[in-house]
């Protein structure tokens, strides 16, 4: 059964496209998240990790935030990133997109610290909630932060008023089961971040999935999370084959971002460029991953033609 909750479905972590001095490339954000709303998703995640938000000048954060909100206008909801380093910086954050009129605040655990502890991620989010006003998610991405929030903090977490979704991208399947199985009754919008994780999560009844390819493959994620809302197994397993294939694509440079970027640039909306000092994705590495896409618009086709 589809989820009735409001964050849910397939919910794009956006790239955010810059120019030549690392501005937002206004006008290919827009018709790319134009794109991505055609293709049927359902939210949009702006200024996440795949965003390179911590790389952006806060002027330009801020400002990819104030685009996709006004973007997408009122036609799906947008998810945006505040992580910081500190409370009272993601309070700030947090006042900013009140201010643009986004509608739910993505927060991870403080980082860049000599140490991260539960305790300082449960009294973070306190504070954040006593002090903001908006929709708050909890996000677990321990590789970016040091910290793996486990099963106890966030469920307390997500006990929080405002606390209305948790996205995992901790790769700790089974704790992510037990998270769901616990907020299934609740408010709260439990969400698969990992690609290999994105067809079973979802026919295990997660509320959505933020898969970092689908603005470049819109249909094939909200058909695959389509089947798995329907609980059709045989054509999940399709999918399946399909999700690992696009993932394979993004595992074609050490740099997934600029994996990613070259791969969406192909639409014809947005540059390739990534933010300084990360590594390009070379030459060869453009070729293996343009033979990737096509192979993975062959298969869909053929899945497509079969049903």
């Amino acid at each position: 059964m589809k989820s009735c909750k409001k964050y849910h479905g397939v919910i794009p972590p956006i790239i955010t496209p810059v120019d030549e001095k690392e501005r937002v490339d206004e006008g290919g954000f827009r018709a790319l998240l134009d794109h991505c709303i055609a293709g049927g998703v359902h939210g949009m995640f702006v200024a996440g990790s795949n965003g390179e938000t911590m790389a952006l000048t806060q002027a330009e954060r801020d400002r990819a935030i104030r685009i996709a909100v006004d973007q997408c206008k009122g036609r799906i909801p947008v998810m945006c990133g505040v992580m910081d380093t500190g409370t009272r910086r993601v309070i700030d954050n947090i006042k900013r997109v009140e201010d643009a009129g986004g509608d739910c605040a993505v927060i991870t655990s403080i980082f860049y610290a000599r140490h991260n502890s539960q305790a300082e991620t449960i009294r973070h989010f306190e504070q954040i909630a006593r002090e903001t006003a908006i929709d708050l998610a909890l996000y677990n991405i321990p590789p970016f932060t040091g910290l793996k929030v486990s099963p106890e903090t966030v469920l307390e977490i997500c006990a929080m008023d405002r606390v209305k979704a948790y996205k995992d991208t901790s790769g700790a399947f089974g704790e992510f089961l037990g998270i769901l199985r616990n907020l299934e009754k609740t408010e709260v919008s439990v969400l698969q971040g990992l690609n290999p994780y994105f067809v079973t999560s979802v026919l295990l009844g997660a509320d959505g999935t933020v898969p970092a390819a689908s603005p470049l493959f819109p249909e094939i994620y909200v058909e695959a999370y389509e089947a798995g809302v329907q609980g059709d197994v045989a054509l999940c397993k399709k999918y399946d084959v399909l999700t690992e294939a696009i993932g394979k694509m993004l595992a074609m440079s050490k740099n997934l971002t600029a994996v990613n970027k070259f791969a969406i640039s192909t639409l014809g909306y947005t540059d390739k460029r990534v933010i300084a000092p990360q590594d390009a994705i070379s030459p060869e590495e453009e070729q293996n991953v343009l033979r990737q896409i096509e192979k993975i618009r062959r298969m869909h086709a053929e899945l497509k033609a079969s049903l």
